[in-house]
């Protein structure tokens, strides 16, 4: 890393998996503004579901999601059926739409239901909200806890992509972060799961983690390309334990510095590309045939709360605590104290707690921001006309972006900025300037390298 990136690399900055990000969401933007949005879709219009299973069987000292270890399958069951209650009240809200698009499995642990259960909830929401002969549907997996009978249950469900969180192999690692998982149970999930026929499997990877070398990202990353991953991300692990306070496990001493975290994304990178995997904006990698792929190619690549995606609905119905919706109007989220969430649906009330209503300027910014997110380039004219915009309404950006490019993490040639290949890991410090809400604050967002 350039000596000149150190303090960039150094400062929070948003991941921009939306703009506004959740961090500007605000209570005036809740229930009301999600059923007026809601039935604001057309009765063309396909639109994706994300359901949310805050559930572990125990928990990753890394992680930074919204999840719980249950201690038993009472609490899963309860938290379960007031999921299928959602379904009913978002079916009922959004009334008649062209069908589910894209149906996205996340948490925690999707595989802490029950294979009876799962099985019964996509059917639901297949019922709820449309049977499209299309449907994609897709499910985060913790391949330690991963059975048999649940692989069954997702190839009868129609399950199309799994995503496999390997994270690491190296044992001083997994033990250091408390996630044991042998070379050879990964190994025996992702045989089994191609053998049901779910064959477009993802791999989830991390950097920066407690003891973790280069060395061992790199054998990671060899793991993904030899086992025939369709996508891989490489994520940077996030130190934030005034958000997530099981991180406080962590040895903080024994965490890489951001040397050695540049170091060892670049060498992960270098070796998935070697491999014939196309780079995908800021930590995505896919296989040649993948559709991220062709998407990246064709300027149809989005992003959203789930990452990378070339899914093209406007419309994202977040189900379960914490669940965010989005809309052409804005972004709504769900209570995340579940007992709350609970007493909300059970009255009958869409569990929206917060959300932010869009502006012109918003949608302008998102538009550029998501553009230099997924092709690492942005023409701000262009995208000015596009959105009917003002000429020269992104130049308090532009005037940002040149202290950026003395350092070299961007060009700027006219009004376009494009993020050199070399930098693309501060890619997210270059998105920033676009952004018109953004307010500095240590614990508000993870560093950007």
């Amino acid at each position: 890393m350039k000596q000149a990136w150190t303090t960039f690399a150094a400062r929070p900055v948003p991941r921009y998996t939306s703009y506004p990000t959740a961090a500007d969401f605000a209570p005036d933007v809740a229930e009301a503004q999600a059923r007026e949005w809601a039935t604001s879709v057309a009765v063309d219009e396909p639109i994706s579901v994300y359901i949310h299973v805050p559930f572990c069987e125990k928990l990753c000292f890394y992680c930074g999601c919204a999840t719980s270890v249950p201690n038993g399958y009472g609490r899963i069951a309860s938290y379960l059926e007031t999921l299928h209650e959602e379904i009913d009240l978002w079916s009922d809200a959004l009334g008649t739409h062209a069908g589910m698009s894209q149906l996205h499995f996340g948490g925690g642990t999707p595989n802490a239901l029950s294979p009876e259960d799962f099985g019964q909830l996509v059917e639901h929401a297949r019922i709820a909200f449309g049977r499209r002969a299309d449907l994609q549907v897709a499910v985060e997996i913790d391949p330690r806890t991963l059975t048999p009978d649940f692989i069954d249950a997702m190839a009868a469900a129609g399950v199309t992509r799994v995503s496999f969180g390997v994270q690491t192999l190296s044992p001083k690692v997994q033990e250091a972060v408390g996630r044991i998982q042998p070379r050879e149970l990964l190994v025996d999930g992702i045989e089994r799961l191609r053998a049901t026929g779910i064959t477009a499997i993802n791999m989830d990877l991390m950097y920066g983690l407690p003891h973790q070398t280069v060395e061992d990202v790199v054998e990671a990353a060899h793991f993904a390309a030899d086992m025939g991953a369709a996508r891989v991300s490489l994520f940077g692990y996030a130190h934030v334990p005034w958000f997530a306070k099981h991180q406080s496990a962590i040895d903080e001493a024994a965490l890489p510095g951001l040397e050695a975290r540049f170091q060892q994304a670049e060498a992960g990178a270098a070796t998935l590309m070697n491999a014939g995997f196309h780079a995908i904006g800021l930590d995505h990698f896919a296989a040649p045939g993948d559709s991220l792929t062709r998407a990246a190619r064709n300027g149809t690549l989005h992003r959203n709360f789930q990452g990378y995606t070339d899914d093209p609905c406007d419309t994202l119905v977040g189900i379960g605590a914490t669940s965010i919706s989005q809309f052409r109007q804005g972004y709504v989220q769900n209570l995340k104290a579940r007992p709350l969430w609970r007493a909300a649906v059970e009255g009958k009330h869409l569990p929206s707690e917060r959300g932010i209503a869009l502006t012109d300027d918003d949608r302008l910014r998102a538009r550029v921001i998501e553009k230099l997110m997924c092709q690492l380039w942005v023409d701000a004219d262009a995208t000015c006309k596009e959105m009917g915009a003002a000429p020269g309404a992104l130049d308090d950006a532009l005037e940002t972006a040149r202290f950026l490019q003395s350092a070299g993490l961007c060009r700027i040639d006219g009004n376009i900025v494009s993020v050199p290949k070399e930098a693309r890991l501060l890619l997210r410090t270059v998105a920033q300037c676009f952004d018109g809400r953004y307010k500095p604050a240590e614990a508000r967002h993870a560093k950007a390298v």
